[in-house]
């Protein structure tokens, strides 16, 4: 009997799905699954599925006779597209894939032919809490997911079809989480989810994001680093306020999903706010924590989108103080009603996005020259990079020890990451 490979994992898309991939490699060794190749796919813009269907091959070539298998939003999504590749031998929806029994179910070596092809079940029906915890996802930096699905509907959005309805991870469960890492040595962890503002609205007593930080920071006190991935500005509720205000643990970086800076375009998508609304938020954070950096993602190209509006999304950059951004071309996704709406022509959307990059380029190297000569605290992540507690990259000129977090005097920048004076640690 030849010996087997372990599994190969491929993880395509947002960092989400790259702890769920962490999470299946560990129910995959616990039930000695060996030989397969497990890729997890996105679903977000039509290029994301392209970009799936050529991993599937370029690993079936590499990886020859070995049993693939295909999950993620993709495949929850439009589990066809993908069963009906030669490559392919099973689908899973993004439920099953977080289940231990589906992966104790699987032999690789006799994988073909034992089951049907697509395991995919409606993902609207799923009730319990978002999945499978993990100890320790990132190499120096935790990401715990505490929520998981959407419950909101926005027009261009294909991933509640992906990920289903919102569910949240106790407060309970995810304290004792952080607590474990914390004994692990980590310094930092980050709360992550589809979408975080609704955690808790389907607990008993409906706790809000703001009442999770606060838990965690009284319950963990000798967690140095507490950050929170991305959040819809309109749902900030007064505790995630008043942590970001008085909690200096909590750290003053927050990604904000703005996606459209014109009303009409808010209108449009099914947004839960306005431009002002964005605005206002933004002035009241930095009113709250001077010095509060803030990414964004943003579409470029939305349906009807002329180009009045999309300036409107450019002045956006300055009117919030955005400094990184996410530009994401408009892509139309089917059964989304924006799909159906009169689309920009692909030239002008690619204009677009590139435009609005290089508006967050810009943005980028104000915010780097700004830090010039400030002692930031810096989390390194590998021997020659770290980042500040605004999440900002800096880069070593000498290996430096990983996992550290050390006060170092930035000296300036390359136009993507800062530098840093590292020779009192030479």
């Amino acid at each position: 009997m030849k010996d087997l490979k372990p599994p190969v994992f491929a993880t395509l898309g947002c960092r989400l799905n790259a702890y769920e991939t962490e999470a299946m490699r560990e129910m995959a060794e616990t039930a000695r699954l060996q030989g397969a190749v497990i890729v997890n796919t996105c679903a977000v813009t039509a290029e994301a599925v392209r970009k799936a269907r050529q991993e599937i091959r370029r690993l079936a070539r590499e990886n020859p006779g070995a049993p693939v298998i295909v999950t993620g939003c993709a495949a929850q999504t439009e589990p066809e597209t993908f069963a009906a590749m030669a490559e392919v031998t099973r689908v899973i929806g993004n439920h099953e894939k977080m289940q231990p029994q589906t992966w104790a179910q699987i032999q690789a070596p006799d994988l073909i032919g034992q089951t049907e092809k697509v395991q995919v079940d409606d993902i609207m029906s799923v009730k319990e809490t978002a999945g499978h915890l993990i100890d320790g996802f990132g190499r120096h930096r935790a990401y715990v997911q505490v929520q998981n699905g959407c419950d909101h509907r926005c027009t261009f959005c294909i991933i509640p079809y992906g990920r289903g309805n919102s569910r949240s991870v106790p407060a309970g469960v995810v304290v004792d989480q952080i607590k474990r890492l914390r004994d692990r040595g980590f310094h930092e962890v980050v709360l992550t989810g589809v979408d975080l503002t609704s955690w808790g609205a389907d607990l008993p007593g409906q706790p809000r994001l703001g009442d999770l930080v606060m838990r965690i920071l009284r319950l963990v006190p000798d967690l140095p680093r507490l950050r929170i991935s991305s959040i819809d500005s309109i749902e900030a509720d007064e505790n995630l306020m008043l942590a970001i205000a008085s909690e200096p643990r909590l750290m003053p970086h927050l990604h904000l999903s703005l996606q459209a800076g014109d009303d009409m375009i808010l209108k449009r998508m099914k947004r839960r706010h306005l431009r002002d609304d964005a605005i206002r938020f933004c002035e009241e954070a930095r009113r709250l924590r001077p010095g509060i950096v803030f990414g964004a993602d943003i579409i470029a190209g939305f349906p009807t989108e002329t180009e009045a509006m999309f300036e409107n999304r450019q002045m956006l950059v300055d009117d919030c103080g955005l400094t990184f951004l996410q530009v994401f071309p408009y892509s139309a996704r089917k059964g989304t009603p924006a799909a159906r709406m009169p689309r920009v022509p692909g030239p002008a959307i690619k204009d677009r996005a590139a435009r609005l990059r290089a508006t967050g380029d810009a943005a980028l190297v104000r915010h780097l020259q700004a830090q010039s000569g400030q002692t930031r605290r810096i989390l390194t992540e590998g021997p020659r990079l770290g980042r500040t507690e605004h999440f900002t990259e800096v880069a070593f000129a000498h290996d430096m020890p990983e996992g550290t977090l050390m006060d170092l005097t930035i000296t300036g920048h390359d136009g993507q990451r800062l530098h840093a004076d590292t020779a009192g640690y030479l």
